[in-house]
């Protein structure tokens, strides 16, 4: 499965929200899942029970910066394949390449 996930802590002493997402794609980072961090969201690619778990540890360590924390989660469950992460964004630009042809 493929998760994207966002998380922000509210109710602490900051407006920003960057410690505490630094140390939630920490987390993820030392998960050893694959994984990618945006601007919006952090995907990462497992098994449900890994990739479950990585979150709830993610929003965990957000959470220790404020009194609540949002949890924003999509995803992806499609048994038996892996590795989409790359090859569902290896598909799209091969469509786009042979649109340029």
């Amino acid at each position: 499965m493929i998760v994207a996930f966002s998380v922000a802590p509210s109710g602490g002493e900051s407006d920003s929200v960057s410690e505490a997402v630094a140390e939630a794609v920490k987390v993820v980072r030392e998960s050893g899942l694959p994984h990618e961090t945006s601007s919006m969201f952090t995907s990462i690619e497992g098994e449900w029970d890994e990739v479950m778990d990585v979150v709830k540890r993610a929003t965990e360590a957000a959470g220790r910066f404020g009194s609540r924390v949002s949890l924003v989660l999509k995803a992806d469950i499609r048994p038996g394949w892996t590795d989409q992460m790359t090859a569902k964004v290896a598909r799209v630009e091969e469509r786009l390449a042979s649109w340029q042809d």
